[in-house]
């Protein structure tokens, strides 16, 4: 069973004209870049998508100037995609946009009638990404 993606769902959104510069926090998030995980959290509404945007992207500006790259993967996300299979083949696609290798064992256990259980499907991406 073949799940069709949306490759518009894959796409880093740009930066809107009308964007409400934070660099206090977008400068936080580079800080953190060291460190094993950042968790941004806020109700809705109050920017966590911008924020992001706006980091991928001075991320890439910051980047262009320097030898190494920091590579970003996006979803966008969306009621339909609550289903553990459709949201594994979103998460392996786009991590796939930037490491194309990745997950290939993953991604063909999604697509046989009947996927394991999402503890096994998240052990083996997590494997195949350390």
């Amino acid at each position: 069973m073949t799940i069709p993606l949306l490759k518009t769902k894959l796409y880093i959104p740009p930066i809107k004209s009308d964007l409400l510069d934070r660099p206090r926090l977008v400068n936080r998030l580079l800080e953190g870049l060291g460190g094993k995980l950042t968790l941004i959290s806020a109700p809705a509404g109050f920017g966590k998508t911008t924020l992001l945007i706006s980091w991928i992207h001075s991320k890439e500006e910051k980047n262009r100037s320097s030898s190494s790259t920091l590579p970003a993967a996006w979803i966008s996300l969306d009621e339909g995609d609550n289903d553990p299979v459709r949201f594994f083949s979103y998460l392996i696609a786009a991590l796939r946009k930037i490491q194309p290798e990745v997950s290939g064992s993953t991604f063909d256990l999604l697509q046989t009638p009947n996927p394991p259980p999402d503890e096994i499907l998240l052990v083996g991406l997590i494997n195949e990404l350390s």
